[in-house]
């Protein structure tokens, strides 16, 4: 697993350096999928770019990745998003983070996620414990907070009106109303701040398994839960919620669909 992780540490140093040099660049590329999100020239750069290390350090292995595909199967998968955040990335707001994560026999094992713009770097790998680093400070281990009353426990979520579209509105602020405070700090970041212990709940209606595979890890090896909303500890089930453990049912409760 030590091998593992430096592999990945090394591959966001690669991604870092491409993001960084094209973030706020007047000549960013920017183009639209069929799901109507946007991707720039950065997110493929960066794909292509880590996927030609792990061709040559681990050619075994399956990847996937947000731009080129790719299935994880059943054994050893790298499970690739690019630039998480890109909306935040081509308007020029520095809360984006390429994440990279090791699959093995279909649970993530190892994650990385790295801010180049807040100069922050999340990684874990199973059994290891989970890290943050900040600028060029030492690593400082991580633990999610001991908050056990939802009454004094901060939320986030990426965007309200998804959960509309994906699963209930209403359930969503059934949770924010038995909470003290809520933001929407969005996509990876509310996970690692879980992880972090700075926040005690990060809740999605919907993602893709690029974008909670390395979060699932960092989450649950800083003392965590990490489940989907129907409770099932899974990076692939559509959606995610994560705690600091102690409020984990009872914030699944709320989010249950309205009878």
């Amino acid at each position: 697993m030590t091998s593992d992780l430096d592999l990945a540490q090394r591959l966001a140093d690669v991604a870092d350096s491409i993001t960084a040099a094209r973030f706020r660049a007047r000549d960013l590329g920017v183009d639209r999928k069929p799901d109507r999100t946007p991707v720039t020239d950065a997110d493929l750069a960066v794909e292509d770019a880590v996927r030609e290390v792990l061709a040559e350090d681990r050619p075994e292995d399956v990847v996937a990745g947000e731009e080129r595909g790719g299935d994880v199967g059943a054994g050893r998968a790298w499970v690739l998003d690019p630039i998480d955040g890109t909306k935040n990335f081509l308007r020029g707001i520095p809360a984006w983070a390429t994440l990279i994560a090791l699959v093995d026999r279909g649970r993530p094992v190892l994650g990385v996620v790295s801010a180049p713009a807040l100069g922050k770097r999340w990684w874990a790998a199973a059994g290891e414990g989970a890290w943050c680093r900040t600028g060029q400070a030492e690593p400082e281990r991580m633990s999610v907070s001991g908050v056990r009353d939802l009454s004094d426990s901060y939320v986030s979520t990426t965007h309200l009106g998804t959960w509309v579209e994906h699963h209930s509105r209403e359930a969503y602020l059934r949770l924010v109303d038995a909470c003290w405070e809520n933001r929407a700090f969005g996509d990876f970041w509310q996970h690692c701040m879980v992880a972090e212990g700075v926040i005690d709940i990060a809740a999605e209606p919907i993602v893709n398994p690029w974008d909670v595979a390395a979060a699932q890890v960092l989450v649950e090896e800083a003392g965590g839960r990490f489940t989907d909303l129907s409770g099932e500890a899974r990076y692939d089930g559509g959606n995610a919620l994560s705690t600091n453990g102690h409020l984990h049912d009872e914030a699944l409760r709320h989010l249950s669909e309205p009878a």
